[in-house]
């Protein structure tokens, strides 16, 4: 049984949540405050994190960005409105994923659920590998490595990474993009999370992100992967 921190200081909403999740075979616990969901989430390391953005003490920006470089789980952000996303952008906390309220809950499981899928691993030493340019991605154990070394991505980073490593050399639409991360939603494309996905990557693959050469921009068409070194 997969395990929940659900940080929320609403009550009824952390209920409604909490019931709705347990009645489809998730254990839940819930904190309220944002500065002691930081020990929790490092101490009993559950398997994925729910984090409001709007929390007593720390907020979810900040709690986020405190534990994600020691928590290996899934952390799902929930946003007051869709502009929160801006935000998020520039403070880069690297988060899973991100659902503005009112939250539906069945999203909420399927996204959740996705993302746990995605981020189980196998240690299958035949691991089949995707090379572009300097790039190596790794399609079981999901790792990724520049040049030879390794780069740390989050589960979501990786996701995003692996659709235009597929596609190599082409261009993938956001459209494209968006039906294969969450095939049973409808998209928005007013929702800017794949272009924050794409920003944290070219942080972390590009040579000089102001100027990127592997993830290209297709002026109101989508990204392509470059094979070039």
């Amino acid at each position: 049984m997969h395990t929940v921190l659900l940080v929320e200081d609403d009550q009824e909403l952390a209920s409604f949540v909490r019931d709705y999740l347990s009645q489809n075979g998730y254990c839940v616990h819930i904190e309220s405050c944002g500065t002691l969901a930081v020990g929790r989430i490092l101490q009993e390391l559950p398997d994925a994190v729910i984090l409001d953005v709007n929390l007593p003490g720390s907020n979810g920006f900040e709690v986020c960005k405190e534990v994600r470089s020691r928590y290996p789980g899934v952390i799902l952000m929930l946003t007051a409105r869709l502009e929160d996303v801006d935000e998020v952008l520039g403070l880069e906390n690297g988060a899973d994923d991100y659902l503005a309220k009112p939250i539906r809950p069945s999203v909420l499981l399927t996204r959740m659920k996705l993302h746990l899928q995605r981020q189980s691993t196998n240690s299958d030493p035949q691991d089949e590998a995707i090379h572009a340019g300097g790039l190596v991605i790794y399609l079981q154990r999901r790792a990724v490595e520049l040049r030879g070394q390794p780069v740390k991505v989050s589960s979501a980073e990786f996701d995003l990474l692996l659709i235009l490593a597929k596609r190599k050399s082409s261009i993938v639409t956001r459209l494209e993009i968006h039906n294969t991360l969450y095939p049973a939603e409808v998209y928005d494309y007013r929702n800017r999370s794949i272009d924050l996905r794409v920003s944290r990557l070219r942080k972390k693959i590009e040579d000089d992100p102001s100027n990127p050469v592997r993830i290209k921009s297709v002026w109101g068409d989508g990204y392509m992967l470059s094979v070039e070194p």
